[in-house]
């Protein structure tokens, strides 16, 4: 990795604006995403986990500018992203790409392999239709798939070779970064560590950045640099991936850790849990303060009224939490 980051988002917002009621009498607004802040560096797989609804595929989103953001900066290479209209937007989306949850919904069923992948190629200019077959090859021997895949529909293929697809689609373009979201939360588990395996070769040979988002933290410790922790719409806890398996230090955080299964099952049937009580609040409603202090364990008045301070405990490790003892700040 370099010193300096290949995008920083700085007080990244997303709110969206809706209706409530049967006639849709009431407006409201989800607070999907509050006050992140983030450095992606060039070269890593920055991994963000979390509940469902917690603001992380939102984050992924607003990062590429697939959704607008309601206030905060999104710096790619000096350029603020969020200030793009879409033909501003289209030169940077070469750079930025995404795969999907769900390959299937993704692939138009009507283009073959060859012309979703060609696709990209021709609308950006990276190919003449001279070069395009060796190229469209190239991309499919990459990601594991037979040449002859390039007149197959999506529908003949499996889930795993459909991913493979989107993948080589996403690579098509000669990415720096590209967001993974649950890109394999939909595949069968023995076809799960097949992608992550590709993902990383992927990785190395085309010196990508990842910003990977899923719920599987067994899947997270094994391909990332670095893991982001959120809850609610905002960051809990940041820190490389190592420190954040064996030194947790935000209680959603070993929570969410005392929830993955032990190998060992000795270890397992004896170990002590951490079961957060009660349910997810709103994002409609937030609480004050402390968003996760309604199911913390650990609570203090203070948690209540002030909204904790994104800082860094450790070197390398940021955390949100009233309750970092001081020593930890060292």
């Amino acid at each position: 990795m370099t010193g300096e980051p290949l995008l920083r988002i700085e007080n990244l917002v997303k709110h969206f604006h809706v209706r409530l009621g049967a006639f849709g009498e009431r407006e409201a607004t989800v607070h999907a995403l509050d006050d992140i802040d983030l450095d992606i560096m060039e070269g890593e797989t920055l991994s963000l986990v979390g509940e469902s609804g917690c603001g992380k595929s939102t984050t992924g989103f607003t990062i590429l500018n697939l959704y607008r953001a309601t206030s905060g900066r999104i710096l790619y290479k000096g350029q603020d992203l969020s200030k793009l209209n879409e033909d501003q937007m289209r030169p940077f989306r070469r750079d930025l790409q995404i795969v999907f949850q769900d390959p299937y919904s993704t692939l138009n069923p009507r283009m073959t392999v060859g012309e979703a992948i060609s696709e990209p190629m021709l609308f950006h200019k990276l190919a003449t239709k001279a070069q395009l077959k060796d190229k469209l090859d190239s991309l499919l021997s990459d990601v594991g798939l037979p040449t002859r895949f390039a007149q197959r529909y999506p529908h003949e293929l499996s889930g795993g070779q459909r991913q493979r697809v989107v993948i080589a689609r996403a690579l098509a373009c000669q990415p720096k970064f590209i967001v993974c979201d649950e890109a394999i939360s939909a595949l069968d588990v023995s076809i799960q560590a097949q992608i992550i395996n590709l993902l990383l070769d992927l990785q190395d040979k085309y010196r990508l950045t990842y910003l990977f988002i899923a719920h599987d933290l067994a899947v997270v410790r094994h391909i990332s640099t670095r893991v982001g922790v959120m809850y609610l719409g905002r960051l809990a806890e940041l820190a490389p991936r190592d420190e954040i398996f064996t030194n947790p230090l935000h209680p959603y955080t070993r929570a969410l850790l005392s929830a993955v299964p032990e190998i060992d099952p000795a270890h397992e049937r004896t170990r002590q849990r951490q079961i957060l009580q009660g349910d997810v609040p709103s994002p409609l409603d937030p609480p004050t303060g402390c968003r996760f202090h309604t199911r913390c364990p650990i609570a203090m008045d203070v948690c209540r009224i002030d909204v904790p301070a994104w800082r860094e405990a450790r070197p390398g490790h940021k955390v949100a939490c009233h309750a970092v003892p001081i020593e930890a700040q060292a």
